[in-house]
């Protein structure tokens, strides 16, 4: 990605901030500076920070010892590098020197020792969490990162795909698990996150941890599984029958297929975050099972599997075209089965779009 695409993203950062009545926002390692400089060091405690603040120039402050890496990043090129040396300096002298009086957003995942440090060395300086101060900093997509969401997203419909047609019964859940963390590899993801495989009465437990329980005939299982590939993650949730399901394995399936589509129906712009929820809570409620759907309706995706807008009531913010987040309710009924539905999607101008493909009909598997 080149350099000006980074200025522009700080630059709106700044915006938003400013906005905010923020003098500035400092960004440790992590996803949000990597969306704003592409460059993404291991957090250590040698303190690595971006300055941003109204009217000054973009600074990143590093470790001697890292300039160089930080030298070969793109998106560093527009910015000014100021290196600290072990034993010399005092990066947060410097940072506290570099800070205007005001309250400055600090991301989320800054060590609690960088952050006491700088309170410390600034007393006139307040300081707020990022996620809190600016929530949506990355949650409006570019059209190259929903291309990026998007190929992530095919390549695990592809890893589906191919599960499906190995056997099911007689398998462990955890060598399921193996099978999807190799499909997903194979099919492009440089790194798996999760594979979360829930088999018969296991699929009740919305993140159970995949285990030895044999999978058999007449279970529902519930594969919810992604990772990362070309930086961006994917998400996705099917869940498939071992056999001919039962009249209410049935009955629960559709009803948690109506759900989702409810909830992708009511995506566009200027919609509520909270009116998607209350779209699929409607379906599953009326159906008689509102107490077994027990989580929100989707979370956003990004350089992060969770990160705002979250699906869930009590949250207002109205969505906007760009914005890329899950679609995936789910019943769960303790000490039987479970089923869940996932895909993330996009809000576009018109309304929705998916990212995942893969087949939500009735799947069966032998």
């Amino acid at each position: 990605m080149k350099a000006d695409r980074y200025a522009v993203r700080r630059a709106r950062a700044l915006e938003a901030a400013d906005a905010e009545g923020l003098a500035g926002i400092l960004v440790s390692p992590g996803p949000d500076l990597a969306y704003l400089t592409g460059y993404t060091p291991f957090p250590l405690e040698r303190l690595t920070l971006l300055v941003l603040s109204v009217g000054n120039d973009p600074t990143l402050v590093v470790p001697t010892l890292e300039r160089p890496s930080a030298e070969r990043t793109a998106g560093v090129a527009l910015l000014t590098l100021r290196d600290w040396r072990d034993g010399r300096d005092d990066p947060y002298a410097i940072v506290a020197g570099m800070l205007a009086p005001g309250r400055y957003a600090i991301t989320d995942r800054t060590w609690a020792s960088h952050l006491l440090a700088l309170e410390r060395l600034a007393p006139d300086r307040s300081f707020a969490a990022a996620g809190e101060a600016l929530p949506l900093l990355r949650a409006v997509k570019d059209p190259e990162e929903i291309e990026r969401l998007r190929a992530a997203g095919s390549a695990a419909d592809a890893a589906f795909a191919d599960v499906i047609d190995l056997p099911f019964a007689g398998r462990s859940e955890t060598e399921l698990a193996a099978e999807l963390d190799r499909l997903l590899l194979e099919h492009g993801h440089q790194r798996v996150d999760f594979t979360i495989v829930g088999s018969g009465p296991n699929g009740a437990s919305g993140h159970h941890e995949p285990g030895e329980r044999r999978i058999a005939a007449g279970d529902a299982v519930v594969m919810d599984f992604g990772g990362v590939r070309d930086d961006y993650c994917s998400d996705i949730t099917r869940t498939v029958f071992v056999g001919e399901p039962t009249d209410e394995q049935r009955e629960v399936y559709g009803i948690v297929r109506t759900a989702q589509q409810a909830a992708f129906e009511a995506v566009r712009p200027g919609v509520s975050a909270q009116d998607v929820d209350r779209a699929a809570r409607a379906v599953i409620t009326e159906a008689g099972y509102g107490d077994r759907f027990v989580h929100r309706t989707g979370h956003g995706i990004g350089l992060e599997i969770h990160e705002p807008p979250y699906i869930v009531e009590g949250n207002a913010t109205p969505l906007e075209p760009g914005m890329t987040f899950s679609d995936e309710p789910g019943i769960y009924l303790e000490g039987r089965f479970g089923v869940r539905i996932e895909d993330q999607v996009v809000v576009t101008v018109q309304g929705a779009e998916r990212l995942n493909e893969a087949s939500r009909d009735l799947t069966i598997v032998a």
